[in-house]
């Protein structure tokens, strides 16, 4: 019943794995992972095969820490639309009424999620063996990070199990899912890579410590989202009934929010009492009081906490033990945005086609650009008064730490690049969310092009300068960083106060930087126009 006669287990695996996407998602993710190992495989004429060759060493890593780093935000991908997706479908209530086992149920549900990304890594293993000639590395060093690889893999993806069980919307599960993740994922990453040489130590780690602490995690968080199937709270209407926000404050444990009081009125909007104003728009006005927080806080409860217990000890330590390395705070702050900003606006249209009410929208004497402003700007609005919560610590360090006093301007341009951030994350989402049909495609769309934007450019360059490469190589691929805010903020230049080794600063920095804003500004006005034209032409749009 729990394995082998799991008719959820059966059901999903064949939905899952008989789709084209399954085949064109593990040939993508094969060519992925061989191209970095033929961009990375030593150019050395000779190889000293009886030591270990440190270019055959750092390919393995950046092979082990690539895939690392892949499967897990894959993972959650995989697994936040398992319950949560049944909410929407409308199948929630049919699954609970079956004579399965809650346990059964959660069980199929993540095996089925996870067993795709499970032969994506396993599909890598040829791969790695033909490095292994190299040296470097060991055969059971080898085992062993895949061991703690799959072990990683399964306790992601039973928190997204066990966040999609708390929320009734797949964005909002994948959302909290990534914040979660992301922290155990540079920890990971940092570990890894600090104990490079220490090949006996991270062995014990990955044989022993990881799969004892990841089993019980997962056991855990089974255990409890097994828990709440069995006695649901948010059973009824489908299990999409509105909740009520008084309610729910009286109820909540931490945080609460006051939509009467300040700041929690910047982007919780009190309760509505008089009728709508002559000449308002609309739209901006449905989606103010009624369509974010139908679904209740919960979300923006974790949301808040969790950066804010985050974003404390990055305080400390980049603002003032580390000041050199400010950049890395703002870092976290563009990374927050981009996992949370997309979230308010991925289902800003697709939610209409889902409700079957885009027909009703379009049909409406409002124009396409009232219609995309009034979506916008409220869900923008919250995106960035969440991100600027995050940007107070930085305001802090400028002010009690002197040796900021002489980088103002490179402050300043530190917020404006994080607000440049917001703007884009948000448009993207929302040109996302025109074209696509579903709003977790949407969602996983936008991740996909901010990663191409955000994190590509600045990884070449890395990957370049590992290999070696030529220094015009290496500065062409510099210049691919004007998408990236990333690249930006390592480009603003810091004076002897900030570092004492009087970092050498080339004119092309400050140009990069403009080149970024820039490039930023063209990228509004091209989807902005895609996204009207759309509007305006209507084709596609009106089928549900």
């Amino acid at each position: 019943m729990y394995i082998f006669e799991n008719p959820v287990l059966q059901r999903e695996l064949l939905v899952n794995l008989r789709t084209k996407r399954a085949f064109v998602l593990l040939a993508l993710y094969q060519l992925l992972l061989a191209a970095v190992v033929i961009a990375a495989w030593p150019s050395d004429e000779r190889l000293d095969l009886t030591s270990s060759p440190p270019s055959a060493t750092k390919l393995v890593n950046l092979f082990f820490l690539g895939q690392y780093v892949i499967a897990s935000l894959m993972a959650p991908s995989f697994a936040a639309g398992t319950i949560a997706g049944e909410k929407e479908r409308k199948t929630y209530e049919m699954l609970l009424a079956s004579p399965m086992r809650p346990g059964a149920i959660v069980l199929g549900k993540m095996v089925a999620s996870l067993t795709h990304l499970g032969m994506l890594i396993i599909g890598s293993l040829p791969i790695i063996v033909l490095c292994l000639p190299l040296g470097g590395v060991h055969v059971y060093e080898v085992l062993a990070a895949y061991l703690g690889l799959i072990i990683s893999v399964i306790l992601f993806g039973a928190i997204g199990v066990m966040c999609s069980s708390y929320f009734p919307r797949t964005s909002s599960a994948l959302v909290v899912s990534y914040l979660v993740i992301l922290p155990l994922v540079i920890g990971a990453c940092v570990f890894w890579a600090t104990l490079g040489t220490e090949g006996y130590l991270r062995l014990k780690l990955a044989t022993v410590v990881v799969p004892a602490f990841g089993l019980t995690a997962v056991i855990l968080m089974g255990a409890a989202a097994a828990g709440r199937m069995l006695y649901p709270p948010d059973v009824g209407s489908e299990g999409k009934e509105v909740i009520d926000l008084e309610k729910e404050a009286e109820e909540a444990v931490g945080l609460v929010i006051q939509p009467d009081q300040f700041p929690d009125r910047l982007f919780a909007p009190p309760k509505k009492n008089e009728m709508m104003a002559d000449g308002a728009n609309p739209v901006y006005d449905k989606e103010l009081h009624s369509e974010i927080f139908s679904q209740g806080t919960l979300m923006l409860r974790l949301v808040i906490q969790i950066s804010i217990l985050l974003a404390i000890p990055m305080m400390g330590y980049f603002l003032f033990f580390q000041q050199h390395q400010a950049p890395w705070f703002c870092v976290y702050v563009i990374v927050f945005n981009m996992l949370v900003g997309p979230s308010f606006l991925a289902g800003s249209i697709t939610s209409e086609r889902e409700r079957q009410t885009l027909d009703l929208l379009l049909t409406t004497p409002l124009s396409p650009l009232q219609i995309l402003w009034g979506k916008f700007v409220v869900r923008f609005r919250i995106s960035i008064v969440l991100t600027g919560f995050l940007l107070w610590p930085l305001i802090l360090g400028a002010s009690l730490n002197t040796a900021f006093w002489s980088n103002l301007i490179t402050v300043a341009l530190m917020f404006l690049i994080v607000a440049t951030v917001c703007l884009v994350n948000c448009v993207v989402a929302l040109t996302c969310s025109m074209f696509a049909r579903k709003t977790s495609i949407a969602l996983l769309t936008t991740y996909a092009l901010l990663l191409l934007l955000y994190v590509v450019p600045p990884a070449l360059s890395i990957v370049a300068r590992m290999l070696d490469m030529p220094p015009s190589t290496v500065a062409n691929v510099d210049w691919t960083g004007i998408a990236s805010p990333f690249s930006a903020l390592f480009w603003l230049p810091l004076n002897e106060d900030l570092v004492p080794n009087n970092q050498q600063i080339n004119d092309g920095f400050m140009i990069g930087v403009i080149g970024y804003f820039a490039f930023s500004i063209i990228f509004v006005i091209v989807a902005t126009a895609a996204m009207l034209l759309r509007l305006r032409g209507r084709k596609g749009l009106s089928d549900g």
